[in-house]
């Protein structure tokens, strides 16, 4: 989006005349703030002249869209440095959202990332660096193949042994703090033997050396943090044990080195408060961190099945080549035990591939030449050489890391609630400390200034929105994450929200519940013929295999061995065809087909029927001039398709098959599966009509895997793909699941309300624990009688509060699930 004060240019989509033209400009025009819309066709571009604040995307885009029109816009996936709590999230959020063009932004405290969909424009990405930069957040872009995963996971490790190391030191250097401290007083002649043999005032200098390294050591980072988030208006968890442990630091430093400058007898020292409160609190960042790590495991385990390098075929020999050098078109060997480096299709060789990482299922797949193979599955038994097709992010491994990346960063709408009160909670925090200062200093009793100091210290420790930022999104990332492990793909939050609601469920039946291509299910050889079955199915499928007819298909895949020579083969559309095998003509076709030929078929009809009345197509097959066979064509039901349609009919949903087949198939396979209610004959345009008319009742997701179905995927509150479903069904869909088992959709519905659970969980506690336990620092029981707060005590409640929320959350982790 190019825009100075009041010129801005719009690149728009979906226009393919010039009536579209004029419909564009028109609601430009009417958009608040634009003062006059220019749209060029040609270049796809709208320039507007707008009133400076008065101008706004969202209203635009929304009449755009309305109107089947479009920004056109981009995703730009960024790693943040200095998101530390959930009072970060809002403004580096808002940060971005100040920059001409950027329509939405999602900050991600979990993964310290920040996903951005702005216009497309080349300039709009450095600009959006530039204000996270000048806010205090640089940023730089996230990629997400293995090498840049593993560089930021070492980044993480550093980190973390960083941490390691200080929390020792701080721990280290704080023992003899506490010993020499709370020792005298839990042992008094301990600390009569203390002040007898180092003197009073040497110990307490002792304390305060110990305690500054501390504090300017270990305690250095809550400084380096806190105090630029500070200048700039913005506090946030490190300001807060900033402020708290400097000021119990800094009024012992001057009880021990100025005494006369306190109240008489006010000049009490808090070296030890300070220096346990920092190791505290960095032993709870340390912990933090090693758990963050571990709820990214399942993109760290679908990156971990792309090799690093391939054996590719250059200058006459086969080379191994790094997967980031490799380009279309290249041929690459794959050795048995290997996995395909890339989308490639097979050029040369034949083998067995493990697709299970894609589909589940453990049985491997024969790929011969011209077959396709996916990047990341394994090759079991022959040697391949292979094509490739696809490279980067277009491949399907990187599709599908994409969309568990996407679903993992996304918000559901509660987060938004949280976000805004965490961006105001940390300076919240600090004036109820300055007021619990005052209000003690004033009325409390006496020593008002040392109670004022300590219970103003413990509502800045205890303060924790870290809590309340990572409530939902760890939730998010471990049941997304857990999710794809299982083979079920979440396009975004909304959609692992609204599932859980769902209570009718409409299911497509030919590809979702049937596996989608016609087999042969019965092949029945008449009495007398001296043929059995195999030997039919190959005299049929001799005379099949010159038929476009898929009934036709289904024959010749169901016959085995040799095919023998047919001649004057014969077509005749509506009835059947014929040809001759071995010097006797063979007939496939309609009961008709045969009795205009004069051959009987009345004693094959009452069987015809009862096949007929299981919604299986019949065919008659003849032989010279008598019957030979009676053969039944259906689309069986997919494996594990009734044990799944009970599953979601023992939870209590309405389960409905939505069909084009007629009534008669479309009955008989509903009755295999136990499904009660049938849409059938329903046209393809008029699948959506259905969903529509369910919604009305409910909350409907439904089911589905062809072209046709997409309409109806984007229509209902949950639109589920099978994956084994074309491309544009997968791209209507909000939740996908890999291969063909429907099993795994009782299995979403399951880890959905259980995410849900978890999350709301976290809020409470991360809620409920600020609510109740601010209060109790403030010391607002001790007038009926309730207990003050030690710091110590508040930074180990607020160290717990934030792992107690990472440890429900990786409870997900462990949940197990019910196909």
């Amino acid at each position: 989006m190019n825009a100075d004060d009041n010129r801005v240019d719009l690149p728009v989509g979906g226009m393919h005349c010039g009536s579209c033209v004029g419909r564009v400009e028109g609601i430009l025009q009417d958009a608040p703030g634009v003062l006059q819309a220019e749209v060029n066709l040609a270049t796809g571009h709208a320039r507007l002249t707008v009133a400076p604040g008065l101008f706004e995307l969202a209203p635009i885009r929304q009449a755009l869209d309305e109107a089947g029109f479009r920004l056109e816009s981009e995703t730009l996936r960024l790693q943040v440095d200095g998101i530390h709590c959930g009072s970060c999230i809002a403004r580096v959020e808002q940060a971005a959202l100040t920059v001409p063009g950027v329509l939405s932004a999602e900050a991600n405290l979990a993964v310290s990332s920040l996903q951005i969909e702005h216009l497309q424009d080349d300039v709009i990405p450095g600009r959006i660096l530039q204000a996270l930069d000048a806010a205090g957040y640089p940023a730089k872009r996230m990629e997400q193949s293995l090498s840049s995963r593993e560089q930021r996971d070492q980044d993480r490790q550093r980190e973390t042994d960083r941490l390691r190391r200080i929390t020792w030191l701080a721990a280290i250097l704080t023992a003899p703090i506490v010993i020499t401290d709370m020792g005298g007083h839990l042992l008094p002649a301990f600390g009569a033997w203390m002040s007898n043999t180092l003197g009073a005032q040497p110990l307490l200098l002792l304390q305060m050396l110990l305690a500054s390294v501390v504090q300017f050591g270990p305690g250095w980072r809550f400084y380096r943090l806190g105090f630029p988030t500070l200048r700039r208006g913005a506090p946030d968890m490190h300001s807060l044990v900033m402020i708290g442990t400097s000021a119990a630091y800094g009024y012992s430093v001057v009880a021990t080195l100025a005494p006369g400058l306190l109240p008489e007898g006010a000049a009490h020292v808090y070296f030890e408060p300070a220096a346990v409160i920092i190791t505290l609190v960095l032993l709870g960042r340390l912990i933090e961190n090693r758990a963050k790590g571990r709820t990214g495991q399942a993109i760290e385990r679908l990156l971990q099945l792309q090799p690093r390098h391939a054996m590719a075929h250059r200058d006459g020999s086969w080379t191994e080549v790094p997967i980031a050098e490799l380009t279309v078109g290249e041929r690459l060997l794959v050795r048995p035990g290997e996995r395909i480096p890339l989308d490639s299709r097979v050029v040369a060789g034949e083998s067995w591939v493990d697709e299970s990482m894609l589909t589940g299922e453990p049985k491997p797949v024969r790929k011969e030449i011209d077959a396709r193979v996916v990047g990341g599955t394994v090759n079991t038994r022959g040697s391949l050489e292979v094509r490739v097709e696809r490279i980067g992010e277009d491949t399907a491994l990187a599709q599908i890391i994409r969309m568990v990346q996407d679903a993992q960063g996304a918000k559901l709408p509660i987060q938004a609630l949280v976000d805004h009160v965490t961006a105001r909670f940390v300076p919240v925090v600090m004036l109820v400390a300055l007021l619990t200062f005052g209000v003690w200093w004033w009325l409390g009793p006496e020593p008002s200034l040392q109670l004022a100091l300590v219970n103003a210290v413990a509502v800045l420790i205890i303060a924790c929105p870290c809590a309340m930022g990572l409530a939902t999104p760890v939730s998010i990332m471990v049941g997304t994450g857990r999710a794809a492990e299982m083979g079920v793909l979440f396009r975004g939050g909304d959609a692992l929200q609204m599932l859980q609601r769902v209570d009718r469920i409409a299911v497509d039946k030919t590809g979702t519940l049937t596996v989608g291509s016609p087999q042969v299910t019965d092949c029945e050889p008449l009495p007398g013929t001296g043929m059995d079955r195999a030997a039919v199915l190959r005299c049929l499928a001799a005379v099949e295999q010159h038929s476009e007819h898929p009934l036709g298909r289904a024959i010749l895949d169901a016959a085995t061995g040799p095919l023998p020579q047919v001649e004057g083969f014969q077509a005749r559309p509506g009835h059947g065809v014929q040809g001759t095998v071995e010097g006797r003509l063979v007939r496939i076709g309609s009961a008709r087909h045969l009795a205009e030929a004069g051959i009987p078929v009345d004693a094959l009809r009452r069987r015809a029927e009862t096949l007929a009345g299981q919604g299986r197509t019949v065919l008659y097959a003849s032989l010279g001039d008598a019957p030979l066979a009676l053969l039944a064509i259906a689309d069986p039901v997919r494996d594990g398709a009734r044990e799944a349609i009970q599953a979601l009919r023992d939870t209590g949903r309405e389960v409905i098959m939505v069909t084009g087949d007629n009534r008669v198939t479309a009955a008989a396979v509903a009755q295999q599966l136990g499904i009660d209610q049938v849409r059938a004959e329903t046209l393809p345009e008029e699948k959506a009509n259905v969903v529509r008319e369910l919604r009305r009742g409910g909350t409907v997701a439904f089911v589905g895997d062809g072209i046709n179905d997409a309409p109806a995927l984007a229509e209902a509150d949950v639109g589920v793909a099978i994956g084994s479903g074309t491309d544009v069904a997968i791209e209507s869909a909000d939740v996908v699941l890999m291969g063909t088992d429907l099993r795994r959709l009782n299995g979403a519905l399951q880890l959905s309300r259980a995410t849900l659970r978890n999350i709301r969980q976290n809020l409470v506690w991360a809620f409920g624990y600020n609510s109740l336990l601010i209060p109790v620092a403030a010391g607002l029981l001790y007038p009926f009688g309730g207990p003050l707060l030690s710091p110590m005590l508040a930074a180990l409640a607020m160290t717990l509060s934030s792992i107690s929320v990472l440890a429900n959350a990786l409870r997900l982790k462990r949940l197990p699930l019910e196909g």
